[in-house]
């Protein structure tokens, strides 16, 4: 397989329609969009192509309608504020696709947008269907996925309409959170440091495994870290952990040992009996049996900070503790980084100004390129 057909920017494009894949997925809540980060991510590279005179049929998702029309799903919202974004005609298609769609959208002057409403409301778009797929693709002449987020599932917006559309390519938001991660696991300036967060070791073993073969240290934080404190036999009261762990764990610290891969993990916490509550910062043989490890201690964020300032190219994915409440996200909130979707709403609660080579939005892909996998979105751009 070759090399990723990114988008040229010199190519000519004025009158073309232009179907754009992007991920739009922003929380929403009563009909308000609560953090614009993912939209305003995207607008640069829209304006270049209403400055190219290109006609712009936008694909995007929110939430998992599982192929029904779901009303707060809509992304009438979205469409709203692209409307006052973009200094030009901004319409919304809320219809089907059947014979009469590509005539409609013929209509689109060059310049002109178009967004179509939530593509999960049909049900053969995460089918990945094949005649949905060509009704998608014939409404362009040109399909560039910049939504890296969703590259990882074969669905009919970023999987099966490439083979219905004369040209594809990825877009520049794609190629950036690909340049990223490649920092890290191929182009990389060693020694590297991955921060792995998050409440499951489960989803994030082959991540890890496969970390361990090209990087200098992984850091392990949040609740995940807690069954590495059960492996060592520590005490960790009502604090979240997973069942059947330990194989998984020692397989981890052995892998560790063959590729001279330093595994830490935090010797102190913030703990306290409820979600809601204040913390305690103690040393990990202090824990009682009714408190609650909720993040990690001052002692660990010293020692995170140095081994920080000690890599030249550093990984953060996962938050380091229970960062909804402010009480226990001051771990998450010094170290700082590169992400992932929940690593993205952490950083945004923060009042500070955090700063990144990269921020990356993309969550599942994200991790799923970085195990290696060859995502279905990206094989077909190739």
């Amino acid at each position: 397989m070759g090399e990723i057909n990114f988008f040229p920017d010199d190519l000519e494009i004025k009158d073309q329609k232009i179907i754009l894949r992007l991920d739009l997925n922003v929380p929403i809540k009563d009909k308000v969009i609560k953090d614009d980060t993912r939209i305003t991510l995207c607008l640069p590279f829209i304006n270049r192509l209403i400055e190219k005179k290109a006609k712009i049929i936008i694909i995007s998702h929110l939430g998992r309608p599982k192929g029904i029309n779901v009303p707060d799903l809509s992304l009438i919202p979205i469409y709203k504020y692209l409307k006052d974004a973009l200094k030009t005609n901004v319409y919304f298609f809320r219809g089907t696709f059947d014979g009469e769609t590509k005539e409609k959208f013929s209509h689109l002057k060059g310049g002109e947008v178009i967004l179509i409403e939530n593509i999960r409301f049909f049900k053969e778009e995460t089918e990945d269907g094949q005649d949905f797929s060509k009704k998608l693709g014939e409404l362009g002449d040109i399909y560039i996925n910049d939504a890296f987020s969703c590259s990882h599932r074969k669905q009919a917006s970023v999987h099966s309409i490439t083979k219905f559309v004369k040209k594809s390519y990825a877009g520049p938001l794609l190629k950036k959170e690909i340049t990223a991660i490649n920092l890290v696991i191929k182009n990389k300036k060693e020694p590297v440091t991955c921060i792995i967060g998050g409440s499951k070791i489960s989803t994030k073993i082959n991540v890890i495994t496969n970390l361990i073969k090209k990087v200098n240290n992984i850091v392990i934080v949040g609740a995940m870290a807690n069954n590495f404190f059960v492996h060592k036999n520590l005490k960790v009261g009502k604090s979240l952990i997973e069942k059947n762990t330990k194989e998984i764990i020692a397989n981890i610290y052995k892998k560790a040992e063959e590729y001279n891969c330093k595994i830490l993990i935090p010797e102190d916490c913030m703990v306290g009996t409820d979600f809601e509550g204040t913390g305690k910062n103690k040393n990990l043989d202090e824990i009682q049996e009714n408190e609650i490890i909720l993040d990690i201690g001052f002692n660990t964020i010293t020692n995170i900070q140095k081994k920080i300032n000690e890599s030249n190219t550093v990984l953060w994915n996962g938050p380091a503790g229970y960062f909804e409440n402010d009480n226990f996200s001051i771990g998450t909130m010094l170290i700082s980084i590169l992400g992932g979707g929940d690593t993205l709403a952490a950083i945004n609660k923060s009042n500070d100004k955090l700063t990144f080579s990269h921020l990356s939005t993309a969550g599942g892909a994200f991790l799923e390129y970085l195990e290696g996998k060859d995502l279905p979105g990206i094989s077909v751009l190739k």
